[in-house]
């Protein structure tokens, strides 16, 4: 009878009327939902669905999957990973670094932890690893062409990084440390990889709620954006046609990302691994000696890193880090980093177009694409515009701030990280 007991103890049933069970219930809710946006609504299937489940894993009671204490206070802690038993001293230590008492009730004094399967993932997160392959692998399927055959949309694409540096001010104003609102404000890049980055590095206990609201915003970045783009721009301007981009060779595709990777690392050297890999796998595709190696960065290798990232930092999403006011701000400071980004974008241009003559005037609607939603923002540029004037074509057009936005999300990431890392 007393096996039939420990054993029943031991079930997640009984552990959900233990502690923080409620509480975990709320989490598996929210894990539903976000599967039911990711393959009903198509939103960012590819990450948030290994989100949604790495949440799901991490919330499910007894199974050990992902012990946070491994993480705690911003760091590593290899002497666990190699089987030390917990001491008074780190707890100590951790509650002096504001570590939150429910992640130092899930350890013993004087007992090991048992490493879980995501617990070893998630050091490909916590290390920078996974970001940068997966830049690799955007690398490898973007086509810088039309930014390099208009340069000028490369000031579009760095406008639009306004809604980082807006929402950055806007936490703080509002209660959030400055790493906390830097990995916040990160967020108006629209590039999930880069927001995982950063906050990896400055605030790794916001990771759940900011890759989930990273993922989600980007989604309804053709809900978002029209609205804005509409707001600021008169029916004139949304109707300027542009002309055709003038052809680029390959030798000038070739040189772009040797010349943007020894700039960007002299310039910003924090946003070396960034850029220095989505650089990289453009060059395996513009170089064509390296076909295998384009092909395997671009599927392969992008389809089991996403499986990896997506599932690890879904599993940070624990009960006692995302049930928070704090998590309700970050979901609605990333709706103005998104408006933020795409209004500084169109009123770079708009502003432009007062130095321009006629002829060559720049349509303000590609400049909502400097967010770096590829190719999702060039299309809702395009969509806007071809409402307005069904005979204008802007897809290439705003392609050049789209991907010039890739680059400054990573040049961002990387003032952030020198400044708060």
């Amino acid at each position: 009878m007393d096996v039939i007991v420990n054993f029943l103890k031991q079930t997640g049933f009984y552990l959900f009327t233990q502690g923080d069970g409620i509480k975990q219930l709320a989490m598996i809710a929210i894990a539903f939902l976000l599967m039911y946006l990711a393959i009903k609504k198509g939103f960012e299937p590819m990450l948030l669905l290994p989100i949604s489940f790495g949440m799901l894993l991490t919330n499910l009671p007894g199974a050990g999957m992902f012990h946070e204490i491994l993480f705690a206070g911003g760091h590593v802690h290899w002497d666990l990973f190699g089987g030390a038993e917990v001491t008074q001293e780190f707890v100590n230590e951790m509650q002096t670094l504001g570590v939150s008492e429910a992640v130092l009730a899930s350890v013993e004094v004087g007992k090991s932890i048992s490493l879980g399967l995501i617990d070893i993932l998630y050091l490909g997160v916590k290390l920078g690893i996974y970001p940068c392959l997966i830049f690799m692998g955007v690398g490898a399927m973007t086509d810088f062409g039309p930014l390099i055959a208009n340069p000028k949309s490369l000031l579009l694409g760095a406008a639009a990084q306004l809604g980082i540096f807006m929402t950055y001010v806007g936490t703080r104003l509002i209660g959030f440390a400055p790493n906390e609102a830097a990995s916040t404000g990160i967020i108006g890049g629209a590039d999930g990889p880069t927001a995982i980055y950063v906050t990896s590095k400055l605030a790794p206990h916001l990771l759940g709620p900011i890759a989930a609201a990273a993922y989600s915003h980007m989604a309804l970045v053709p809900v978002l954006q029209p609205p804005i783009m509409k707001a600021l721009t008169t029916k004139k301007e949304r109707q300027i046609v542009m002309s055709g981009l003038r052809p680029v060779t390959k030798t000038q595709k070739i040189i772009f990302p040797i010349v943007v990777t020894a700039f960007v690392a002299m310039l910003v050297p924090s946003a070396a691994p960034l850029v220095g890999c989505l650089m990289l796998g453009n060059l395996f595709k513009e170089s064509g000696v390296v076909e295998r190696l384009n092909k395997t960065a671009q599927n392969e290798l992008m389809n089991i890193v996403t499986i990896f990232l997506g599932v690890s930092v879904g599993a940070t999403a624990t009960a006692a880090t995302f049930l928070s006011l704090k998590t309700i701000a970050i979901v609605l400071m990333g709706v103005v980093a998104f408006g933020c980004g795409t209004a500084g974008g169109v009123l770079l241009a708009k502003f432009m177009n007062l130095f321009l003559p006629e002829g060559k005037k720049i349509n303000p609607l590609i400049g909502s694409a400097g967010v770096s939603a590829v190719p999702m923002a060039a299309r809702v540029s395009q969509v806007v515009g071809q409402k307005e004037n069904p005979s204008n074509f802007l897809l290439m057009h705003a392609m050049g701030p789209n991907v010039a936005g890739v680059i400054g999300s990573a040049i961002a990431a990387g003032v952030l990280l020198s400044l708060f890392g």
